[in-house]
């Protein structure tokens, strides 16, 4: 049985058990647990550790175990009403209120019920993650001398050099930040390049993590339509006549939820009409690495082609391996470095050195080009299961663009459907989607839903989530 499985057993198991005991006596031995239940002794101590935490059990070393002490009477609920007043008085003068709505951010983060079939994931199933890769190069990394110490603060510098060569074009590691994943990296861009009450455009639909960004920030949020060849230059160049923005946010690569590449013709327009409106350019290039075996060769980062510092860059390890393994990079050209610096400087002092540590000796292993080559295969597959199942059993969803990258497809549903409703219906019936308005930072056109392959077990699992939305689609329609 897997560690983790034998772990969550014996807790339920111990659990049920600490009724046998008077408050304060002492459980069995670990050695007994080890014999009684034929489980390591690794096991014994989680599980004893787990409820530990539940505050059910008290571990003393060298004594053992024992039933905790039961807790006082609940304390009287506080009075919180008061922080309704003081939170709406302190951004009485704010020109756009920085109240955030994160549920388009945690509807890809939090873990379904069991047996739901998550294609609402914003990550790569743990089958498809490199976790003993991971987990070499997390113990080798330890290892290393001065791994617990401080590092630099802008990143270890051998890492700095892996992420800009990655990037190429006249991009060096002087160049380069290291953060702690995309949405951190985002975060410290946005609040590098505009105050609050400022316009910042993106594009339309775009990823709602995004626009929760910048709403905590007090920006205001300006969509910019994206078509399937990307962003449309001319509407970008409308945006930034009528808005007077000095920031556009971008994913010019597998866009999300889109799967749109920017198109060759429309690269150079985009950085032209920024540069001519005095504007940056945030690129966020979160997926390159989950590039689909039948992808064929990759256009390069705008980053690589902008001498004059318009691209801020921003790409992470996280979706290629784990959302625990928070390892990304921001790159900027001139004078905004120092800022970009300094604020994420004052956030988060540093990326723990361990981690820095645990991605330079991931990246420079041979499990690294490896493990990419699997997952190029895998996404492959598991994109052709979803389209194949989606036109059989539901000709009705329109799939306008196959991307060729990326974990997800973006699907227009009928006229008329209800978002919410069939979300909801999708879930009773065992299967977890993402409705299509927290995309859209203004009013969305038309219905829609995004569903991830990543998050599955497999082929037959998507086979089998499809047939579930058949059935909320015939309830709801």
């Amino acid at each position: 049985m897997h560690e983790r499985s034998s772990v969550g057993e014996l807790v339920k198991q111990l659990r049920r058990e600490l009724d046998r005991y008077s408050p304060g006596g002492k459980l069995p031995s670990s050695r007994s647990l080890v014999e009684r239940f034929r489980v390591s002794p690794v096991t014994v101590s989680r599980a004893l550790g787990q409820l530990a935490a539940e505050g059910l059990v008290v571990t003393r070393p060298g004594a053992g175990a024992f039933r905790a002490e039961p807790r006082g009477g609940v304390a009287p609920a506080g009075d919180t009403s008061w922080q309704e007043v003081a939170l709406s008085a302190d951004g009485a003068a704010d020109l756009v209120p920085r109240s955030v709505d994160a549920s388009g951010v945690t509807v890809s983060l939090a873990a379904p019920p069991p047996g739901v079939v998550e294609f609402n994931g914003g990550y790569l199933h743990p089958s498809l993650q490199p976790e003993r890769a991971m987990a070499a190069a997390l113990s080798r990394a330890g290892r290393r001398p001065g791994a617990w110490g401080r590092p630099p603060m802008e990143g270890l510098p051998e890492l700095r050099e892996w992420f800009a060569r990655s990037i190429g074009g006249q991009v060096t590691a002087a160049g380069v930040l290291i953060a702690a994943g995309g949405q951190s990296a985002l975060t410290t861009a946005l609040r590098a390049l505009a105050p609050p009450g400022a316009p910042v455009l993106v594009e339309s639909p775009t990823y709602p993590g995004m626009l929760a960004i910048a709403r905590a920030a007090g920006q205001r949020p300006v969509p910019v339509p994206v078509d399937a060849d990307g962003v449309r230059p001319a509407l970008l160049a409308d945006a930034f006549r009528a808005t007077g923005a000095r920031v556009f946010v971008c994913q010019p690569l597998f866009q999300n939820p889109t799967g749109a590449v920017l198109a060759p013709e429309r690269r150079g327009e985009v950085l032209r009409i920024a540069r001519e409106a005095g504007a940056f350019v945030v690129e966020d290039d979160f997926v390159r690495r989950l590039v689909h075996e039948d992808a064929g060769p990759l256009p390069s980062p705008l980053a690589a082609d902008d001498p004059d510092g318009v691209v801020v860059h921003v790409c992470s390890l996280t979706k290629a391996t784990s959302p625990s393994f928070r390892v990304s990079a921001l790159a900027a050209h001139g004078p905004v470095l120092e800022r970009l610096r300094a604020i994420q400087v004052v956030d988060t002092f540093f990326v723990p050195r361990p981690l820095q540590e645990a991605a330079l000796e991931l990246v420079g292993s041979p499990a690294w080009p490896r493990h990419l080559r699997s997952i190029s295969a895998e996404l492959k597959a598991r994109r052709d299961a979803m389209t194949a199942a989606l036109r059989l059993e539901l000709p009705e969803l329109s799939l306008p663009h196959i991307p060729s990258g990326g974990y997800h497809l973006w699907l227009r549903l009928p006229d008329g459907t209800d978002e919410s409703a069939l979300t909801a219906a999708a879930l009773r019936a065992g299967v977890a989607i993402t409705p299509g308005r927290p995309y859209f930072s203004a009013e969305s056109s038309a219905p829609h839903a995004r569903l991830s392959f990543a998050a599955v077990a497999g082929s037959g699992e998507v086979a089998e989530g499809v047939r579930r939305l058949r059935v909320a689609c015939d309830e709801v329609g």
